[in-house]
């Protein structure tokens, strides 16, 4: 068998043990894709479908860029691994300057790492040695969010508030990390944009930190818009008072823009978009197009100082004993400036924010299906709440594999559906997407 044809169609599917996937399931019927080019994908059986969540939001720009293809493709021939330890490439130099043009003024000190989660962990390290930093060891514990997600890792994981992803894990678990409750409140379903109402959910910090001590918490980690979770819109409101209570009490704010930064709300970052300035972002995904792994963390110039400033370890001794054997590699560097190449050239975020209100009108046209319990979204993003089967998750699947044979693609966290378009699209890809969901969604409820 050739090697192309042996990648289409494995021989055998047993040895991959794969990721949040029902192994059992997938191998008795699988759904392989062969092929990616623009808003398109193909499977293994020659069935195109339509891309209606950007890969897991990693592609916004559309497959296939030969943009970014190019720019690796003559990285890779010029200089394929430098370690980034004491040692370093133009490259990296110009994509941090690059990216801190873009973050919230201040947040202009860049850190990279492999992934999203790897740059939630490095956040939660910076944050300790911050403090440290400033002589002030005591804070050690952590404010994150129910039905928040940030990665896979140990610390990613414990302040995430997914329980299906914590439970499991639970002995290992960092100590001393408390949760605010989500802000989806009843009232809030198929709402479009910000909701009026909930504002008060923020005081859910102040309790915590009433509770344990402000000044022995570390930081605050939310994303803006939770978004594994199904697409949750924050308050009106309630992104400032998040912000108020951490500098009322000293701790450090961390944006985990990985889903929402570089244009998923029609501005850059979140952060913008709604005002509300963090102390730390952390982004991935986008950030590459997902052509190949990237993370990073956006730092305040004057935390990036302190860690530095404190240090007397002697020359050639890390102020951070952190780091990745692939933060920053050439690779992923070349990626990420033909990404900010694309962003500026194609004026990227102002496309998203003029496509958002058709996407969102689109979006919340399908209210009328009865199995859908709520419709949420902001920007290029929604979620599409089914009601729930026997059991949570069931509905969700059921509805994910019938919109699959409709020719339509996104993925479904238990229940909900996530929708989040590539800012490529056109109107037309639009309606495509809305009919497709609609044709498969009521296929779901037929059956």
């Amino acid at each position: 068998m050739s090697t192309s044809n042996r990648t289409n169609i494995p021989n055998s599917l047993n040895e991959h043990w794969m990721p949040f996937t029902d192994n059992k399931t997938f191998k008795k019927n699988p759904r392989l894709i062969t092929d990616a080019k623009g808003v398109y994908l193909t499977n293994h059986q020659g069935k195109k479908m339509i891309d209606a969540s950007s890969g897991l939001f990693c592609n916004p720009l559309g497959h296939g860029r030969k943009e970014i293809t190019e720019a690796v493709s003559k990285q890779l021939d010029k200089l394929d691994y430098c370690q980034p330890f004491n040692q370093g490439y133009g490259g990296s130099f110009e994509l941090a300057t690059r990216i801190a043009k873009k973050t919230p003024e201040g947040i202009n000190r860049i850190f990279y790492t492999i992934c999203g989660s790897t740059a939630v962990e490095t956040a939660i390290k910076i944050a300790i040695a911050y403090h440290r930093a400033k002589g002030d060891s005591k804070r050690f514990r952590f404010v994150g969010r129910e039905r928040g997600y940030h990665g896979m890792n140990i610390g990613a994981t414990t302040v995430g508030g997914m329980i299906n992803n914590v439970k499991t894990f639970a002995s290992v678990l960092m100590p001393g990390v408390q949760h605010m409750r989500h802000t989806h409140l009843p009232e809030h379903k198929f709402v479009k944009g910000q909701p009026d109402t909930g504002v008060e959910m923020a005081e859910d910090l102040e309790r915590i930190a009433m509770n344990f001590g402000g000044e022995n918490i570390a930081a605050c980690i939310v994303e803006p818009i939770a978004g594994s979770t199904g697409t949750l819109v924050p308050p009106k409101g309630y992104l400032k008072r998040i912000r108020d209570i951490c500098d009322k009490h000293g701790i450090l704010l961390i944006f985990d823009e990985v889903i929402t930064g570089w244009g998923r709300t029609g501005s850059a970052f979140a952060s913008q978009e709604f005002g509300v300035t963090p102390d730390m972002i952390t982004m991935a995904k986008a950030t590459t197009n997902g052509v190949i792994p990237m993370g990073v963390v956006a730092v305040k110039e004057e935390m990036y100082d302190a860690v530095l400033d404190s240090s007397k370890n002697p020359e050639g001794t890390p102020e951070l004993f952190h780091g990745y054997t692939y933060s920053g590699i050439p690779a992923a560097v070349a990626a990420g400036l033909a990404v900010q190449d694309i962003f500026d050239k194609e004026d990227i975020f102002n496309r998203a924010k003029e496509m958002s209100p058709y996407f969102q009108d689109g979006l919340h046209s399908l209210k009328d299906l009865k199995e859908i319990v709520s419709i949420r979204g902001y920007g290029m993003m929604g979620g599409i709440e089914m009601r729930m089967k026997d059991k949570p998750g069931k509905s969700g699947f059921q509805t994910f594999k019938h919109c699959y044979d409709a020719g339509v693609n996104f993925k479904n966290t238990g229940d909900s559906l996530i929708i989040a378009p590539q800012f490529i699209c056109e109107k037309k890809h639009i309606d495509e997407i809305i009919e497709k969901l609609r044709t498969g969604i009521t296929n779901y409820q037929k059956s």
